[in-house]
């Protein structure tokens, strides 16, 4: 078989990422599993794996990556960064037609680049098999935890970028003590679970629903919800899982009953925007709405949670929600407004343990396809071909990119 020359490129894009498709011991497995594939790193300074630790294991390190077949990265390549020709695979968001992605997009036609996208990568049956989502979660749980602390001054974490990796940041967990506050989270994929993990891990009690809307807790508790929880149909019909996920206008939320008893919110949910928003602008101003935190962890401007209406960073991930007015202010300015945690790329904020479980996921799911497709794997989730033009799947993205 003929040989396949992959590089790891440097991330470029600005904030930069500090996590890897593959961590040096992953790149040195790939070499002994799959001895078809050539594996190239581009030397970077800002990843959380240093260069020596690739070298040390007799991966090659090379500046050119030109005459590498495939490119794999994490982040969006800059424009000026892209090699005409290539196959790369990195998180585009294009696919939601961002507006701010239109012109990268078109690039990628005119140099006839064929991206595969990391997120849509999916098995048989439609389920990604490659995504950061689990660390989204536990660092969105762990900073919406954190901000409440802050926001009430009942403890002070280290934020998790500033710790070494995941077990530092779980023994911050022993300082955490919460009141018996409520807490609801939405969603049931890997974000979620991710989530679940942080919140099972701060030995939080969990609840179902109707203990959640109904009872009073001497302890913190909190509650996972999924769809059929928080949205109902306008028709008052009995609600219909696959009715809801191929025509979500039809339905309404649900979502009041959870803001009218819980005291944080960690969004953890896949939002389409065709379906109901959790909560709109026009609820938070009533009194009877209760959340005063919000991590949002899928991270949509004004999306599921209006109060999401612009993003935050890791070195300052929390503003004020202004309830009155829908103004952005500083965080913890006052009691009546809602603390949001806004944060783009948490996964960034624990680079070693998110890389590592993405490699493995490359690994096991993506490189045996690579060198077979026998499924469609990877042309399904090929926006673009080397033909310079948009995979049929994608066609609706044509009049998204000729706007630019």
């Amino acid at each position: 078989m003929k040989k396949v020359k992959i590089g790891i490129i440097r991330e470029g894009k600005v904030p930069q990422d500090k996590r890897v498709p593959l961590t040096p011991q992953e790149c040195l497995e790939v070499q002994q599993k799959f001895p078809q594939i050539d594996l190239y790193v581009q030397p970077s300074a800002i990843r959380t794996f240093k260069d020596n630790e690739y070298s040390d294991l007799g991966i090659q390190m090379k500046e050119d990556l030109s005459d590498c077949e495939v490119l794999m990265g994490v982040k969006e390549v800059p424009l000026d960064m892209l090699i005409p020709h290539k196959t790369y695979f990195f998180f585009s968001h294009t696919t939601k037609k961002q507006p701010y992605n239109q012109k990268l997009l078109q690039a990628i036609i005119d140099k006839k680049i064929q991206i595969v996208d990391w997120e849509h990568l999916t098995d048989t049956n439609g389920i990604r098999v490659i995504a950061f989502g689990r660390y989204a979660g536990i660092v969105g749980a762990y900073n919406g935890i954190l901000t409440y602390g802050k926001r009430y001054d009942f403890f002070q974490l280290k934020p998790a970028n500033q710790c070494f990796d995941m077990n530092e940041m779980q023994s911050e967990y022993t300082k955490i003590r919460l009141p018996n506050i409520k807490i609801v989270l939405t969603g049931n994929g890997r974000v979620s679970k991710g989530c679940m993990e942080v919140l099972d891990g701060m030995n939080i009690k969990k609840v179902d629903v109707n203990e959640f809307l109904t009872e009073q807790f001497d302890e913190a508790v909190y509650c996972q919800i999924n769809v059929e929880d928080y949205n109902k149909p306008k028709d008052a019909s009995i609600f219909d899982k696959k009715l809801f996920y191929s025509n979500p206008e039809l339905f309404e939320s649900n979502f009041l009953r959870f803001a009218e008893v819980s005291d944080v919110l960690i969004a953890g949910a896949f939002w389409d925007n065709k379906a109901p928003k959790l909560f709109t602008q026009e609820d938070v101003k009533n009194h009877s709405f209760k959340i005063k935190v919000i991590a949002d962890v899928t991270m949509d401007i004004d999306g599921s949670a209006a109060t999401t209406q612009q993003t935050a960073t890791i070195e300052a991930p929390n503003y004020d929600y202004v309830r009155a007015s829908g103004e952005i202010v500083a965080p913890f300015s006052s009691d009546e407004n809602i603390t949001i945690m806004a944060v783009d790329n948490l996964p960034c904020e624990l680079p070693r343990n998110a890389s590592n479980d993405f490699g493995r996921e490359l690994i096991n799911n993506v490189l045996p396809n690579l060198l077979e497709d026998s499924s469609n794997m990877i042309k399904n989730a090929s926006i673009t071909t080397l033909d310079g033009k948009l995979n049929p799947k994608y066609s609706y993205l044509e009049g998204y990119v000729k706007t630019v």
